[in-house]
């Protein structure tokens, strides 16, 4: 597909939890990354179960299911309704992480094939608006790069705005603007290894955001 840069091994974990009832959506940087952008890597995939307040036995189920594949699952982490898994195969890795999520989503998710299998994606206005909440919560450059690429690709602010708090019931504008001016994205993009001019532009963007988050709040 189009922009897809999910590594084999992310391929071959679609696959395999593919099957799991009921069916899951996938999410985050493995859905911009593998169905819409593909403007980066990811070193994990989100698997989201809505409408659910707990895994139940979904995680023993995924961790049978990429075993019995010939990968290497293990439980890192687990909670009534998370967990995460290190899945590898030879010297690839890859973080999955499972959640069950007790709302719905903003609107019906898309659907990809991935080797062979349908998959529920989650839409990119609906990944724009968790990401928006996100930041909220964890100011990640990765969360930034979304938010900007999904920006570039028509994405509508305002709308990711009004529906962030259906992710995050305390989730604000200015509340946003107020973390994300204490948050300086140009030493971990150069821990990355990009590029002054690159960080610069990431960093003319956050504020670029952090102008528009405040908008409304100023008077005429």
């Amino acid at each position: 597909m189009p922009g897809d840069r999910l590594t084999p091994l992310q391929r071959q974990i679609l696959e395999a939890l593919a099957g799991l009832a009921p069916p899951w959506t996938l999410t985050g940087g493995g859905a911009l990354v593998g169905v819409h952008l593909g403007h980066r890597e990811t070193r994990d995939l989100d698997l989201f179960w809505r409408d659910r307040a707990e895994l139940g036995p979904l995680m023993a189920e995924a961790v049978a299911a990429l075993r019995g594949v010939g990968m290497d699952a293990q439980v890192l982490r687990t909670a009534p309704a998370y967990g995460e898994l290190r899945v590898s195969q030879g010297a690839d890795t890859c973080i999955v992480d499972l959640v069950a999520e007790p709302f719905g989503s903003i609107e019906p998710p898309l659907h990809a094939v991935i080797g062979g299998k349908t998959i529920a994606v989650d839409s990119p206005h609906e990944i724009l608006a968790n990401k928006l909440a996100t930041l909220l919560g964890r100011s990640e450059i990765r969360d930034l790069v979304d938010v900007k690429a999904l920006l570039a690709a028509g994405g509508d602010l305002e709308a990711g705005l009004r529906d962030a708090p259906k992710k995050d019931t305390g989730f604000s504008p200015l509340t946003l603007a107020w973390v994300l001016k204490g948050f300086d994205p140009r030493p971990a993009a150069k821990a990355l290894g990009w590029g002054a001019s690159e960080a610069e532009e990431l960093n003319s963007f956050m504020q670029w955001l952090i102008d528009r988050l405040t908008a409304g709040a100023r008077p005429e």
